[in-house]
């Protein structure tokens, strides 16, 4: 009976959260360490608004992760509030993960992250250099040393979310830092966000895919309503508004004869069904919100709290 109790009293669990620039790939990252896909990840920067918890069950622990927007220097209103939620986040979490791609030269966005991470004293601190599938073994051992001076990590760990290269070695090093603790969460869910709140960030990865670079980030989704369709428990409404703003940006979005809008939709709706395991019906609309990024008002409206 001894061995038993001793290896309950093991079991750990707590959160971790990944940090860096914006698009150094730590959505994905996340979403291979969960094995779904629970963040969105786009190739623009700046995608990621919400903390978006994931989950990895293991049989001796359980790490939370939780998956905030990307640290930088503020233009605007919303990239405060984003700052404001970053720094937060990272005072709440057990084991911080600092992202570095191994493809590109460490730059000043870095060293400013380093020295954020540098005044959250009682967190151990990760490197995680990144998307080593695209650098040679030079570039790594490089990087690696880059990084090392960068500051006094806990441990500096090369991965490759894309193979899932040191993925496994990578959650080792996260839970080891995590308190013995009982699971924080229940029936082997991948995530606690709300599925209305996946859905439109699902919408809006399929929307900044569809307009390339035509368009800043100023793209926002609401999702206003999912019912089942009555009389059908196989089919879900989903009724969605997407936010731009300007009038400009809504041509762009809808496209020549509405044939982009139509494919974001589809290509959205695809990524729905597979997230909710459902047929799906999306009604989408666009609306223009003037400015809204800089809008204290508009921003509450659209989730983005103070």
């Amino acid at each position: 009976m001894g061995d038993v109790s001793s290896s309950a009293a093991e079991f750990r669990a707590g959160f971790a959260c990944f940090v860096g620039r914006p698009n150094v790939g730590k959505s994905t990252l996340m979403n291979a360490l969960v094995g779904a896909k629970v963040a969105i990840t786009s190739s623009k920067p700046q995608t990621t608004r919400r903390a978006i918890r994931g989950i990895v069950n293991r049989p001796d622990s359980q790490l939370v992760i939780v998956d905030t927007p990307g640290l930088h220097r503020p233009r605007t209103l919303l990239g405060e509030r984003l700052d404001s939620l970053v720094l937060s986040t990272l005072t709440e979490v057990d084991v911080i993960g600092f992202c570095v791609p191994a493809n590109e030269p460490i730059g000043k966005g870095d060293r400013f992250i380093a020295e954020k991470l540098a005044a959250v004293k009682k967190t151990p601190v990760v490197a995680v250099v990144t998307k080593c599938d695209l650098a040679t073994h030079e570039q790594i051992a490089a990087q690696l040393l880059a990084v090392s001076r960068l500051a006094d990590f806990a441990a500096i760990i090369p991965v490759s979310a894309e193979s899932g290269d040191r993925l496994d070695v990578l959650g080792d090093q996260l839970i080891e830092r995590l308190p013995e603790s009982p699971p924080l969460y229940v029936g082997g869910e991948l995530t606690d966000e709300p599925e209305q709140v996946l859905v439109g960030e699902l919408i809006r990865e399929a929307a900044l895919e569809g307009v390339r670079d035509e368009l800043p980030h100023s793209i926002a989704v609401v999702v206003e309503e999912m019912t089942p369709r009555e009389g059908r428990d196989d089919l879900l409404d989903v009724y969605a508004h997407m936010f731009v703003e300007r009038p400009s940006q809504k041509a762009i979005v809808i496209g020549p004869k509405g044939a982009r809008l139509k494919d974001v939709g589809s290509r959205a709706r695809k990524q729905i069904e597979a997230l909710l395991g459902t047929h799906v019906y999306l009604d989408l609309r666009i609306k223009v919100a003037k400015d809204w990024q800089r809008d204290p008002k508009q921003l509450r409206r659209l989730g983005f709290y103070d």
